[in-house]
């Protein structure tokens, strides 16, 4: 099979080192890709959001006899690549744009979840900031203040105090930091937890979940600083119980799947569930239409079962004939970070110790934001590298990662060190 992957960050990356390993698959293409990438696929110069992109896609596919395209990141999806690339008689894993909504907006999202019963937090939506404001000058802080559209995973802002949650509303209603995504906006109440995301492939009527996994959004250590893409994530979660398995499926997952499908939006793909652990039960927080990044770098490596035989099940309605397997074992992934990310930040700096970090047994070396200038592999965006380590539990992998994260280096080059902690205070705890 001619495998194409569309996106050009480290989950795209772990994508294609999946797709790879599959006997199934001659050749992979990924548009447009990164350095990384390209050690291991042909990168084709089409980048998502360009000129009649899509349509650029379509006849490469299509000229290229490509038998599977795998789209990696949100934005395509939302722009309804999959209803093209179906109308072009072209294979594609991943939902229709009726279906990416859940997405796209997090106003239909939330209004979802009610009409179908999916325990969430209590919320409010609000189309201009005077109303949102006189609203949090009376409601109970922390709020969490929510764009309504895609915002790279930065347009959710939590607000201890009146004066944060007004200018969090002006920032996004008034100064549009993150455009039209802004047009309208979700206050709602701040949930007390452990946050967790689970993924699950789904053929639309059946769904099964992958290894939970634990994100770590802001930027700084414990937890401090704004919310990022995502900084590091490990898995599986240690509390992840097969009650709670059966809880998550019962309460949200299959409510999700089979309500998308009763209004004639069928989901075929990867569906991510960000959930809070509260004392009264998992509730959703949001909802991805694709892999988390840095999640899938995470849990990918520790997946047995062939990717691309999954997909194809997906694909073809037959979910529930295939038995999905996972290595009983832990990893744990380290995003290297642009100075001054997630705001402004340098690019085309050198990246140094990259060939000394793959060599360390059990590591992996995703790239994220890499491009090359003069033959060196240099920094092209705000999430740079993601380093990948897999063990028999977390304080192994931590220290397997950490080392290899040691080697690596460009100028003020960022990351979190406490990735994995909350998982070894835990078992610690027990």
């Amino acid at each position: 099979m001619k495998i194409l992957v569309i996106g050009s960050g480290g989950r795209e990356h772990a994508i294609c080192w999946k797709i790879k390993q599959s006997k199934l698959v001659d050749t992979i293409y990924c548009a447009p890709g990164n350095e990384g990438i390209g050690q291991i696929a042909e990168c084709v110069p089409i980048v998502p959001g360009s000129h009649e992109y899509i349509q650029r896609l379509i006849y490469f596919a299509t000229t290229n006899r490509i038998d599977l395209t795998v789209v990696g990141s949100e934005a395509p999806l939302a722009d309804g690549i999959v209803d093209h690339f179906r109308k072009a008689n072209l294979k594609i894993f991943g939902p229709s744009r009726d279906a990416a909504i859940v997405e796209a907006s997090k106003v239909f999202a939330k209004r979802f979840m009610s009409r179908n019963s999916i325990p969430t937090a209590r919320f409010q939506v609000f189309k201009d900031a005077q109303s949102a404001v006189e609203y949090v000058r009376d409601v109970q802080m922390p709020v969490v203040i929510k764009a309504d559209g895609l915002a790279a995973g930065k347009g959710v802002i939590i607000c201890s105090r009146i004066e944060e949650a007004i200018a969090a509303i002006n920032n996004i209603m008034v100064e549009r930091i993150f455009d039209e995504a802004g047009s309208q906006i979700i206050i709602e109440e701040c949930l007390i937890g452990e946050e967790v995301s689970v993924l699950a492939f789904t053929d639309g009527e059946h769904a099964v979940q992958m290894l939970s996994a634990q994100d770590h959004k802001r930027i700084f250590d414990h937890d401090k600083g704004p919310n990022t893409g995502g900084m590091g994530a490990y898995a599986p979660y240690p509390g992840f119980t097969p009650q709670l398995y059966d809880l998550i499926q019962k309460d949200i997952l299959e409510p999700t799947i089979w309500g998308l499908r009763e209004e004639g939006r069928r989901y075929v793909g990867v569906i991510y569930l960000g959930l809070m652990l509260t004392s009264s039960g998992p509730k959703l927080l949001e909802y991805n239409i694709r892999f988390g990044d840095p999640e899938c770098q995470a849990i990918l490596p520790l997946l047995e079962t062939d990717l691309v035989e999954i997909m194809l099940a997906c694909m073809e309605s037959r979910l529930n004939e295939l038995t999905i397997r996972w290595k009983h074992s832990s990893a744990l992934c380290v995003v290297l970070a642009s100075g001054g990310y997630p705001t402004s930040y340098k690019k085309n700096l050198p990246i140094t110790g990259l060939d000394e970090a793959e060599k360390i047994k059990d590591a992996i070396i995703f790239h994220a934001g890499t491009g090359i200038t003069d033959d060196k592999i240099v920094t092209a965006g705000g999430r740079v590298i993601n380093v990948v380590a897999c063990g028999d539990n977390i304080p192994q992998t931590k220290k397997l990662a950490y080392d290899a994260v040691s080697l690596i280096n460009f100028e003020a080059v960022h990351y979190r060190k406490d990735i994995g902690d909350r998982a070894i205070e835990a078992a610690r705890v027990k």
